[in-house]
This record gives C-alpha cells, sequence and structure tokens, in this order.
C-alpha cells in the first residue's frame, strides 16, 4: 500500500471527498484519513489510491461506506470510570449553588450515539447530592444518521460491544436501562433528560451556554488547526467557572491553555478561566 505523503493521487481522493461527499477531510490527520481509506481498499481489493477514486465515483454504496467508516463513533457507557466519579463530583457542586428553578446545563459535544449524554444523566439520577430534576442535558454531533441512534437509545451486545460491562460502574444500571437478550435500552427517565441537536463544532458556534461541557476522545482524530478551533468553541460555551471534560490522553492547545484552569489535571478535568470570563 502506497504512503499517502506527497502523494497527489491521495490529495486527489481527499479533495473528492470533501467537496463531492461533503466530509471536512481537512480538519482531520492525515495518518487517521490513510488508515480509514486503506482499510477500504483492502476490503475491496484495491491496490491504489487512483483506482479507489475512480471507484468511489462509480459506486454510492462505497461511498457510504466510506463516510461511515471516517466517521468517528468509538464510545461507550462510563468510558474511563474515575473520570465519572470525578464528574459526579462536579455535578454534585454544580447542584449545591443556585436554587432548585435553576437549570444545571450540560453539553455532550461530539456525543456519537448518545452513550456519554445518557451516563451524564445516570449519573444525575444515582446520586442524592445531585438534583435531576434541575440537569439539563444536549448531545450534538455532526453526523445525522449517529443522531438518529442517538435519540433512539437502543444499544445492541455483541462481542466486541458489551453494553452490560459498560454500565457496571453505575452499580444497579437495571433502574435506569432495560435488557431484552443482547438489546439495551434506556429508559424514559433518562432520555427525557437528554435532547439531540446536530452541530458543526468547527464551523458552527454553541447551542448556547453551559456549566459543563464534556467532549472526549475528538481531538486525537483532527488536525491542529481545527483542534484549536474547536476548543475555541468550546471555551466560548462555558459560563464562568463552567467546567470543561477532555479525552485522558488528550491535550489544550498552547494557544488556548489561558481559558481553561486545571481541577483535576491527570483526569482532564478544567474549569474556565477567570481571564476568560472578563473577555
Amino acid at each position: 500500500m502506497p504512503s499517502p505523503t506527497d502523494d497527489p493521487t491521495f490529495d486527489n481522493l481527499l479533495e473528492y471527498v470533501e467537496k463531492s461527499l461533503h466530509f471536512q477531510t481537512s480538519s482531520y490527520n492525515e495518518a487517521y484519513l490513510d488508515r480509514r481509506i486503506s482499510a477500504r481498499m483492502r476490503r475491496r481489493r484495491v491496490e491504489d489510491y487512483e483506482e479507489y477514486h475512480s471507484l468511489l465515483r462509480e459506486d454510492e454504496d462505497e461511498q457510504q461506506a466510506l463516510l461511515d467508516a471516517l466517521s468517528v463513533n468509538v464510545t461507550s457507557f462510563f468510558r474511563n470510570p474515575e473520570v465519572w466519579e470525578a464528574l459526579r463530583e462536579v455535578l454534585r457542586d454544580l447542584s449545591s449553588k443556585g436554587s432548585r428553578h435553576d437549570p444545571i446545563k450540560v453539553w455532550s459535544a461530539a456525543c456519537s450515539d448518545g452513550r456519554e449524554a445518557y451516563s451524564l444523566a445516570m449519573l444525575a439520577h444515582d446520586d442524592d447530592r445531585i438534583d435531576e430534576r434541575r440537569v439539563e442535558i444536549v448531545g450534538t454531533d455532526i453526523k445525522r444518521e449517529i443522531l438518529r441512534a442517538a435519540r433512539n437509545g437502543e444499544y445492541r451486545a455483541s462481542e466486541t460491544n458489551d453494553v452490560a460491562e459498560q454500565l457496571e460502574p453505575i452499580g444497579r444500571w437495571e433502574r435506569f436501562v432495560e435488557r431484552d437478550d443482547d438489546i439495551f435500552r434506556v429508559k424514559d427517565a433518562i432520555t427525557d433528560m437528554v435532547r439531540f441537536d446536530r452541530r458543526d463544532l468547527i464551523r458552527e458556534d454553541p447551542p448556547g451556554t453551559f456549566d459543563l461541557v464534556v467532549c472526549r476522545n475528538l481531538f486525537i482524530y483532527i488536525n491542529a488547526e481545527s483542534k484549536r478551533a474547536v476548543f475555541e468553541t468550546l471555551g466560548s460555551a462555558l459560563k464562568p467557572d463552567g467546567y470543561l471534560t477532555i479525552g485522558m490522553t488528550e491535550t489544550i492547545p498552547p494557544t488556548c491553555r489561558q481559558q481553561f484552569d486545571p481541577v483535576e489535571k491527570r483526569l482532564r478535568i478544567y474549569r474556565a478561566s477567570d481571564a476568560a470570563a472578563q473577555r
């Protein structure tokens, strides 16, 4: 398989995907794009980028298969449980402030199939020190199909997707999720706390201002310029003293660090800085 470095046929392929298939390849790391495209090429027994480019132009099914492969949808309930225990403390802190009529607004950005947003709702229900009646959660993603799956709130277990194991950190998860053999359905008390909307984190403004913004495991896929743009968007969405959580292997770009003060640095939980609030 050829390397994409300085390969004009690879560049031409990316240009076609961006302009004709409307997937913003310019926002993603080239290595990530090459891994996903090369996997499709192997499946279709195509040897080079130019041949695959020709196949894409002629095969609508392959166009959709590639778009599905390029979309970042890796997620689970309560991923990295120690982060969720720290977020429990964040929600407790937010619940201790304001009156019972003041909503606690939470944004699950790049929410994929909704498991992160529903995990937040379950966490609020699970803790007596969190007033779940005040918690309002919005989940956003750029992909309409994955948002339909999120709204459905139904997840199938498989060899690579052990839903019951993912739910173990919340304890008696049957309070929140019904199981029918290998199908897990989130109960109405949880889904009613969450709404889902389409949002482009790079090109669009945030859907409001929030007390807590959760955006985990997106930045490992996108390039430096897009990463800065997303952090600017997330920072602008935070209320004064609002919290931000990112993935445990991710870092804030140097140009954006003045916007955030660490709360649990190892767990990648931050708070809007005083300097950001004064801008």
